[in-house]
Order: C-alpha cells, then sequence, then structure tokens
C-alpha cells in the first residue's frame, strides 16, 4: 500500500493544517498532503498551502445560500478528483451532512477544542469557561452524521486556569492540537486503528503515545 493522500478542509488561519505541514517536512507524518479545500476566500490558509506545495481548491460556500447539498457537492467532486483517501477538518467551520459523511465513512477526522462530548460545538472553549470547568483540551473524532459525536481518537488534557480568558485558553489547547492532530492522522494512515462501535482502538506495537493526561 502506497501513502495515503490527505484532503484537509479548513477556513481560517490554518494552524493545524499547518502542523500537518509541519510534520510531514520533519518526516513524522509519511502521507501526501494532496489538497486543501478553502469554503473562505483569501483566508490565510491558503497562502500556507501555497507555501507548502499544497494544491488548493476554493469553494466559497455563500454564492450557495441555503442550498448545503450543493456547497458539499461542489467539495466532494474536488475532494474526489484528487483520489483523497482521509479527509480532515482542521478549522473548517462549516457542519456536513449525511451525503457528505456517507461519501468517506470512517475516513473523516476532525480536531475540536474541548474533551468531547463536553462542550460540542463552536464554542467550546467559552462554554468551558461559563461552566467552570477545572480541565478542557481537545479531541481528534471521526465524523459522523452528530455534531461532534463520532467514535473518539485521541485526547489531550489542559488545565483551566483561574485567570484564563476564552483566548489564553484556546491558545494552550491550540498547542497541544498541533501535536495530537498529526498524530491522529499517522495512526490511521499507518493502520493502526480500529472503530468497534463508539470506540476505537489503537495498535501502539513499536510506538510510543505521547501522556494524554
Amino acid at each position: 500500500m502506497g501513502r495515503i493522500r490527505v484532503g484537509v478542509l479548513a477556513s481560517g488561519r490554518g494552524t493545524d493544517f499547518q502542523s500537518l505541514v509541519d510534520a510531514r517536512d520533519r518526516g513524522h507524518l509519511d502521507v501526501e498532503l494532496a489538497l486543501l479545500v478553502c469554503n473562505v476566500p483569501g483566508a490565510p490558509v491558503i497562502e500556507r498551502a501555497k507555501k507548502a506545495n499544497v494544491p488548493v481548491a476554493v469553494v466559497d460556500h455563500r454564492p450557495f445560500g441555503k442550498e448545503r447539498a450543493a456547497f458539499e457537492r461542489e467539495v466532494v467532486k474536488a475532494l474526489h478528483r484528487s483520489r483523497i483517501d482521509l479527509v480532515v477538518f482542521a478549522g473548517f467551520m462549516r457542519l456536513v451532512s449525511t451525503y457528505f459523511v456517507g461519501q468517506f465513512p470512517m475516513r473523516i477526522l476532525n480536531i475540536h477544542p474541548s474533551l468531547l462530548p463536553a462542550f460540542p460545538g463552536a464554542h467550546a472553549q467559552r462554554d468551558a469557561l461559563a461552566a467552570g470547568a477545572k480541565v478542557s483540551g481537545c479531541t481528534i473524532h471521526f465524523v459522523d452524521s452528530s455534531v461532534d459525536g463520532g467514535p473518539i481518537v485521541l485526547q489531550k488534557t489542559v488545565p483551566v486556569l483561574e485567570d484564563d480568558s476564552e483566548e489564553t485558553l484556546t491558545a494552550r489547547i491550540l498547542e497541544q492540537e498541533h501535536v495530537f492532530l498529526p498524530l491522529a492522522v499517522r495512526l490511521f494512515a499507518e493502520g493502526r486503528l480500529t472503530v468497534e462501535a463508539r470506540r476505537v482502538k489503537i495498535d501502539t506495537r513499536g510506538i510510543n503515545l505521547p501522556s494524554m493526561a
């Protein structure tokens, strides 16, 4: 089996996307970053992809209005044209339908800035602070038809400090996202992940996983 082809979907700055590029360039991630799909024209992630020699497809969601299915079909076309094996949501700020998930069953990874199932949705860090949580973190999970509810691959805890703001907590969680997202992609690429019902089993033979505590 050759190197898997990874398609990344992102909407903004692209620091999680950059973590995949950096891991590839260090030799820690043996995959082909075959395509970046961005739904926001001019987003900084596009320039990151160009510098990393990753092909880019910009599919602006706005002209589609409420026709989410039409937007998703265009994204799926781009992914299929690039023969993508694994889709990674790296700061992709759009919900996807069962149609999209069905095109890549158990082949979509998402990164979320909380310890799921706690604090799903778009404001996880704010919600954690509002709830008085003492611990938060990040989760990498497979995407299914639920909102941030697919089988969990990896999690990393991050303490919530007394003087944390949404910005400071977000920044500390992001540091761990940059470690654990490339690791999750590596585990998938090496065939080390097995999904059984809601559980993801990891074959750790020959590798040492970092602490998730």
